[in-house]
């Protein structure tokens, strides 16, 4: 029979044909779920990483994040980044084990549909191989630990237990990388390990846990023409013992060989399966004994990798070689054994593989959901705080605007108040100041001479005796009142404005504008007010005839009335340059008048007293007269020996009263508004630092107001990201819950 004829096998080539139907394999379960949660894990990865930068980007300022929310965002980060990678080495893998010469490596070449293992006689195989895919078209081989890729063909050299160049470690793993377009099953993640024989190491617990704990599947291969062996039990003990219920299926070799001896075929084969299912169920209890019988099957290796290779490199008798009868039911079985393999580590590799990173994966997005919230709850309680102190400050902003302004309006009258007030006192209290100068005047008691420089010094200390004495008066008066209503209106305005402000900006307005050095100054000058006065120190008769002119008529109407005859003199008006020789000649003109008016009065006196005297002494006779002029001599010799320092004295001083009075008189309403203007000053002082220092707490208020709005758009900003972000995590829980459900619970 040949090569093609064995493919057919008489019609029932469908059972050999490569490939059949791959794109329905079972195994398509596990790509589809490991690209499923890959993709899963790839948004998870995405929205933990926008999560940390999230985070990381808040402002301190914020405090919506603690520290320890920030670390475990970002150890879910490492996490994530260590399930991606392995999720990217995860695959299903398969091992096979069994006693030497068994035919592992034949059952693996017939999987691979090719012979690509080093098979024969004897220990053959040295090493722990494993195959995996490769995107290439070429195959080749690396040992662990090594970069360099070798000929496929190599591994013959490598593994083979007869060969010259062997490797000297057992546990050396050599990865075969065979074209997945040559093999659908590792087209879909399938990884084949073949092993030494376990009757061959001693080391089954370094195997173990070295080897296989990653395994998803266990094939036994046993030699059929004997029975499982206690190397083979002891190894799959040791299994399970570290592997909770692993799969394992047994694969019985060499069935062929019953063929020679059809009449003990069937009891054999139930002695076999008898044996398995005992061992699998009863002694392992990895399965049901239901459950067992679809995990032992009877095939040959041998006949399965002919009937699906054309031709057999390094074997140049496989074309000869005889199919023993009832192959095609053992082609069958084989193939049944792939089905059965590939829907158990289909279910097992997904369960295995995808269900811990699953759970895992909804732990990190559950967790990473409860921080979001966290941030998201937080940062909504400091929005609405916020919303609270802007609607507090924008209504206290308002309200210290509205009472600033009256405040003003009304400190401005109360200063007005006080300034007037005080001008009438002070214009008051000078007014009777100057009415009682000459007692200030009589106090002054320094020694007066009519010497004219004892005269000068006298009249400097007079004037500076006066200056001082209507000041202290005046303060004495008027001070306390004034200074007490001017503090009292500052410390009004203070504790209205006070009122109006924060707290630290009243401790720095407590006092600190209301000055306790402020007095007022009634500097009057008189220096220069006084610099015209000329005194008059000769001696005048009280009863001669200026003196009672100025007795009856004052002196201002006695010199009007001396030079009121200058009217009766007609004259020219006086031409408009008063420096022509026009003007200069008017002016001798009235002096002239004025000396001839003089004498023409004394004239007229002394024929009034002579006509008087007439008339007199002919009514009362010359001793009346004589009497009275001796009187009036009397008088007058009396008057002038009188005439000493101290009458001078008296003289100058009532003189300067005089002279004072009248000149004091242009200084009360100077004064009373000089004093005015120092209170107006000192209140508008106190008032324009109390307004400054109101003006900063109202820019505060203002400005606390924009950062309050300011920060409360940064908070709506981050409510809205973590809120997104939450709800991503909810959307990525739902994903891997359904995962689970498709994928896992299915």
């Amino acid at each position: 029979m040949d090569a093609a004829s064995m493919r057919r096998g008489s019609g029932t080539g469908k059972l050999v044909d490569p490939d059949v139907n791959s794109h329905h394999t079972p195994l398509k379960l596990f790509v589809d779920a490991k690209k499923k949660v890959h993709k899963i894990y790839s948004d998870v990865s995405s929205h933990i990483q926008d999560s940390i930068t999230f985070l990381n980007g808040l402002p301190e300022e914020s405090s919506v994040a603690t520290p320890e929310q920030v670390t475990k965002m970002d150890n879910f980060g490492s996490q994530v980044r260590g399930i991606q990678e392995v999720l990217a080495r995860d695959h299903m893998k398969v091992a096979f084990f069994g006693r030497t010469s068994n035919g592992k490596s034949s059952v693996i070449n017939a999987m691979l549909r090719d012979k690509v293992l080093p098979t024969g006689l004897g220990h053959t195989t040295d090493c722990f191989l494993v195959v995996k895919g490769s995107e290439t078209d070429d195959a080749y081989l690396q040992v662990a630990g090594s970069d360099v890729k070798m000929n496929v063909e190599s591994v013959s050299h490598l593994a083979h237990a007869l060969a010259s160049e062997r490797l000297q470690d057992q546990n050396t793993i050599v990865n075969i990388y065979w074209p997945k377009s040559r093999c659908h099953l590792l087209q879909n993640d399938v990884v084949l390990m073949d092993s030494p024989g376990t009757d061959v190491e001693a080391s089954l617990d370094e195997w173990i846990d070295g080897r296989c704990l990653d395994a998803d599947v266990f094939v036994l291969v046993s030699n059929a023409e004997s029975t499982l062996m206690r190397t083979e039990k002891s190894f799959f003990h040791k299994v399970s013992e570290r592997l909770s219920k692993p799969n394992i299926f047994i694969l019985n070799n060499r069935w062929d060989a019953s063929a020679s001896e059809p009449e003990y075929m069937e009891a054999v084969k139930q002695q076999h399966l008898q044996r398995n299912i005992q061992f699998l169920a009863d002694e392992l209890k990895v399965v049901s004994r239901q459950q067992a019988e679809d995990r032992v099957f009877f095939v040959s290796a041998k006949e399965a990798l002919i009937a699906r290779c054309s031709a057999l490199p390094n074997t140049p008798d496989s074309s000869n070689f005889q199919m023993a009868e009832g192959y095609q039911a053992r082609l069958f079985e084989f193939e049944n054994f792939e089905r059965k393999f590939e829907e158990c580590i289909s279910h097992s590799a997904v369960k295995t593989k995808f269900e811990q990173h699953a759970k895992q994966g909804r732990q990190i997005v559950t967790f990473s959901q409860e921080i979001l919230a966290e941030v998201h709850d937080s940062a909504s309680k400091k929005r609405s705080t916020c919303i609270e102190k802007r609607k507090e400050q924008a209504d206290r902003l308002e309200y210290v605007t509205k009472q600033l302004d009256l405040l003003a309006n009304e400190c401005k009258d109360q200063i007005r108040d006080v300034v007037e007030k005080a001008e009438s006192r002070v214009s008051s209290a000078m007014t009777d100041e100057i009415e009682r100068l000459n007692i200030l005047v009589d106090q002054f008691n320094e020694p007066f001479s009519s010497d004219s420089l004892v005269i000068k010094v006298y009249k400097e200390k007079l004037q500076k005796h006066l200056e001082a004495g209507i000041g202290h008066n005046l303060h004495a008066r008027c001070s306390g009142t004034v200074l007490n209503s001017v503090k009292e209106v500052q410390t009004q305005m203070t504790e209205r404005m006070s009122a109006l402000l924060p707290d630290d900006s009243k401790e720095r307005m407590s006092g600190v504008f209301i000055r306790r050095d402020f007095d007022l100054n009634y500097r009057l000058d008189c220096q220069y007010l006084f610099a015209d006065f000329k005194e008059n120190l000769q001696f005048k008769f009280s009863l001669g005839l200026t003196a009672m002119m100025e007795r009856f008529l004052g002196r201002s109407g006695t010199k009007a009335a001396l030079t009121g005859f200058a009217n009766v003199i007609p004259r020219a008006l006086p031409p408009a340059d008063e420096s022509s020789p026009a003007s200069q000649t008017s002016d001798q003109d009235l002096t002239v008048a004025m000396m001839t008016g003089l004498a023409s009065l004394t004239s007229r006196a002394s024929m009034g007293v002579v006509v008087v005297s007439g008339v007199v002494w002919r009514a009362v006779g010359w001793r009346v007269l004589a009497v009275a002029g001796g009187i009036y001599i009397g008088l007058y010799l009396y008057e002038r020996f009188t005439w000493t320092n101290k009458a001078k004295e008296k003289k100058f001083k009532g003189d300067f009263v005089e002279y004072a009075t009248e000149k004091l008189q242009l200084l009360v309403n100077f004064t009373s508004s000089n004093l005015s203007h120092q209170i107006q000053q000192e209140l508008s002082s106190t008032y324009a630092q109390l307004a400054l220092e109101a003006g900063k707490a109202r820019d505060n208020l203002q400005r606390e107001t924009v950062e309050l709005e300011a920060e409360t758009k940064k908070l709506e900003t981050i409510i809205n990201k973590a809120k997104m972000l939450r709800n991503k995590a909810g959307w990525l829980d739902t994903e891997l819950e359904m995962f689970i459900t498709g994928f896992i619970l299915h």
